[in-house]
């Protein structure tokens, strides 16, 4: 079944992105007491044997430290990142990203954190740190979205320049055209003044040309131009190759919209989603258009929140199976070490708890992420799983309004 197949490797490839940056949001919020946690990038190039014997340098270095607790925390963390380097005979294709280290828990308690992560993109060079945050630098332009596509709505009047990313619409520029209106009187002053307006006009698309050409060079991975306005002008502007000719070729359709302003990019976006059939702005709104007929038809071929949907997928109900990347939040496990008393909760972060039983403070002992947990359900009853954003209008309300957990079901 290739779509199926299909199906599994996007679901690969957005739960890896997934991984990445829930990862990067939780390394950024951590800091140690001192000057003891270690960032460690190593390009895929670098030898595991040059890698080790760098860190074997640095642990003889550290046992110079005069603080007791940093020098027994910083040479922890570099025997763990030895340790763990054995089992790699190579960096994998991107390199690695390694950030070990121990963070202040409760009272003078601390524990041990480590990440071994692959980045999207490669690591270029190799790179040690200690300090007293992880050195995030390098691999943060990595979380930026790559599928990006210029915007131009234009009339003689005014236009404006955007960016799409992902499904975020950015705007860039908006400019007034201050040409004037058609001259109707007739005689020579008219011709002339016919001129005039003319040459305003050529004026005016000249330097929205310019703009939206260094603006759309400026983004390597863009995948295509979309131009927009009401009325010819936007033909003529295209015709007469007043966009850098490198972005010329990127234009991938020219549509007519009612507006040249903000909320004209808007309906260049929605105008252009059958043409960018595999735009994921386009993509999740028919997902999620979908989802809402199901759920106001009444058919009960629709499932939203997390206990009817996890047991439609249990039952093996679900023919789409519909994810917010939004949806950050951890299915927490506690258990009471007096009489094994244990509580499930599902929250964004740890909290405490009380034994009803006994009174005793409850420990957390398992936290399950629920994207990850609700992918794995999916794939085990072979679901097609669709991840959607949290970043267009349909993606906000879906998250907001439905939890970000939703499915299309086989049968009732």
């Amino acid at each position: 079944m290739p779509g199926l197949e299909q199906n599994k490797k996007d679901i690969e490839k957005s739960l890896k992105e997934y991984q990445f940056k829930k990862y990067i949001d939780e390394i950024r919020k951590l800091e140690g007491k001192g000057t003891e946690l270690i960032s460690v990038y190593v390009p895929p190039e670098r030898q595991i044997s040059d890698v080790v014997s760098y860190l074997r340098d640095e642990y003889s270095t550290s046992s110079n430290i005069k603080s007791k607790t940093t020098r027994k925390n910083v040479t922890s963390a570099i025997e763990s990142i030895m340790s763990k380097l054995r089992y790699y005979k190579a960096p994998p294709d991107n390199g690695l990203a390694i950030f070990v280290g121990y963070i202040p828990t409760r009272g003078d308690k601390s524990e041990m954190v480590s990440y071994f992560i692959e980045p999207p993109q490669k690591v270029t060079s190799f790179l040690y740190r200690c300090d007293s945050k992880f050195y995030l630098e390098p691999i943060l332009p990595m979380l930026e979205k790559k599928e990006v596509y210029g915007l131009i709505v234009i009339d003689r009047q005014e236009a404006t320049i955007g960016i799409l990313r992902g499904a975020r619409i950015e705007v860039v520029d908006n400019e007034d055209s201050r040409v004037p209106s058609k001259h109707h009187q007739g005689g020579q002053s008219s011709r002339r003044y016919e001129r005039l307006i003319e040459i305003a006009a050529h004026e005016f698309f000249t330097k929205i040309g310019e703009l939206a050409s260094n603006t759309f060079l400026k983004e390597p991975e863009l995948k295509g131009v979309l131009i927009g306005g009401p009325g010819s002008t936007k033909e003529f502007f295209y015709k007469k190759g007043y966009l850098h000719y490198q972005i010329q070729e990127k234009v991938i359709d020219l549509y007519d919209v009612g507006y040249t302003n903000e909320y004209g990019m808007k309906e260049l976006v929605d105008k252009a989603t059958e043409t960018l059939d595999q735009l994921e702005i386009s993509r999740e709104k028919k997902i999620i258009e979908r989802l809402l007929v199901e759920i106001k038809k009444g058919s009960g071929l629709a499932a939203y929140g997390d206990k009817e949907v996890t047991k439609a997928l249990k039952e093996g109900k679900v023919d789409t199976l519909i994810i917010s990347k939004g949806l950050r939040k951890i299915k927490f496990k506690y258990r009471c070490e007096n009489d094994g008393t244990e509580l499930t909760e599902i929250s964004k972060e740890e909290t405490p708890h009380t034994c009803e039983k006994c009174g005793n403070q409850m420990v957390p002992v398992e936290k399950i992420d629920l994207i990850e947990e609700y992918i794995e359900l999916g794939q085990k009853s072979d679901s097609k799983i669709e991840l959607v954003s949290d970043e267009s209008d349909e993606g906000a309300l879906f998250l907001n309004a439905f939890g970000g957990i939703g499915a299309i079901l086989r049968y009732t």
